[in-house]
């Protein structure tokens, strides 16, 4: 739960702190356009540290998947290949991909990525976040081949079993819950709509019209087109995202006014702020006001933008046909190419639930995810601007 703020003093109190902290941090070094050679480094070593992490280890030998560094590393890892002029896979996406379709492969007999001792909430949770994170990854690598593979089919298969078909969630799938946005919280299970949404998209070999799971798209549709109104902005994006890959799910005007709503959240700088999009806005209200400047520790955000909103936004924004010479678009990819960090080659996100030290390695999930889809951002810019761009950006 988030923390109360007793009287305006203590609010006021607390936003002053959290402009004080973030005039006071020291700028890192950025780099004048952005690395591709540094960012595949730096998401090669975090996704290599993940797969190796203790509190990522699982059943028979395997690693979970994360929505902040295992999930986005799969699917932006693959698109720096041409920049870097690689020919194939790098080792630690081989080891992703090996350790995805080993828990498919032994869907009935492996264990949930957490069962909190016995619980069936949890396991139900579990077992549904995976299932859509499993289909996804290996629909994205079955992608480049074009060819749906028996592994990607047998996930396909283990996600639309979990689907909900009854009560008000029907069409999704339990999503796992710790109170932690953006990926693991109350409205996440929407988010994970939405993934399953991209994930049938992105399958190759037409999957998307396989007549098993027409009923099963029915309920999808339905479910994100009726609970659409609830979400906050950063479910919007998603949501928007999906409409690119699913077809049917959003028309014209819906996604225009999703563009609105993104657009009117950029900050003066060119950026987002992750902060600002994680939670349903509701009005000048206490609440509102705290969910944007107070984390649940108690701790004042820094107003600033951030990489991982940014990134994202940026993403979805070229991917849903918002024109290449659209100012506020230009503004944020031009945001992206200048707060690389030059050094490390990563770009700097930060939780929105606790603070954490920024060089730890848990202080570096945000901006795990944020490295993540600023490549997948700015390939496609550069892709779409300069098809026959050399190997190197700078």
């Amino acid at each position: 739960m988030r923390p109360s703020v007793r009287g305006t003093e203590g609010l006021l109190a607390c936003l002053l702190a959290g402009a004080m902290l973030a005039c006071s941090h020291a700028a890192p070094k950025l780099s004048d356009s952005w690395d591709p050679k540094t960012a595949a480094a730096y998401l090669d070593h975090r996704e290599a540290w993940w797969s190796q992490w203790s509190g990522s280890a699982r059943d028979h030998g395997t690693f979970c998947i994360s929505c902040h560094t295992a999930l986005p590393y799969a699917l932006a890892r693959p698109a720096l290949r041409a920049t870097l002029g690689q020919q194939g896979p790098s080792s630690e996406e081989r080891e992703l991909i090996e350790d995805v379709t080993k828990r498919v492969r032994l869907w009935k007999d492996i264990g949930p990525y957490y069962s909190d001792h016995g619980y069936d909430h949890k396991i139900a949770e579990s077992r549904g976040t995976e299932s859509v994170l499993n289909a996804l990854i290996l629909a994205s690598y079955n992608s480049e081949s074009r060819q749906l593979s028996d592994d990607a089919r047998l996930a396909f298969d283990n996600m639309w079993a979990l689907q909900q078909t009854t009560g008000d969630n029907r069409g999704s799938w339990f999503w796992l819950q710790a109170d932690q946005e953006p990926w693991e919280a109350n409205d996440s299970e929407y988010y994970g709509a939405t993934l399953a949404a991209i994930a049938v998209g992105i399958a190759p070999g037409n999957y998307e019209s396989t007549p098993e799971i027409q009923e099963n798209l029915k309920r999808l549709r339905e479910y994100l087109i009726r609970e659409s109104a609830a979400q906050s902005t950063i479910n919007h994006v998603f949501l928007l995202w999906a409409s690119t890959k699913l077809s049917g799910l959003l028309v014209p005007d819906q996604q225009k006014a999703i563009i609105n709503e993104i657009l009117s959240k950029q900050q003066d700088d060119g950026g987002w702020r992750l902060a600002s999009i994680a939670w349903k806005w509701n009005g000048w209200s206490l609440r509102s006001l705290v969910n944007m400047w107070i984390r649940e520790d108690g701790t004042p955000m820094e107003g600033k933008s951030d990489g991982l909103a940014t990134s994202l936004i940026a993403l979805v924004l070229q991917e849903s046909g918002v024109p290449r010479d659209s100012s506020q678009l230009k503004r944020g990819i031009s945001w992206l190419r200048s707060h690389q960090n030059a050094a490390e080659g990563f770009w700097p996100a930060s939780s929105v639930n606790k603070r954490r030290h920024m060089s730890s390695d848990t202080g570096r999930f945000m901006s795990d995810a944020a490295t993540a889809f600023a490549v997948l951002a700015l390939t496609e810019n550069q892709r779409t601007t300069n098809p026959v761009a050399s190997t190197s950006d700078r």
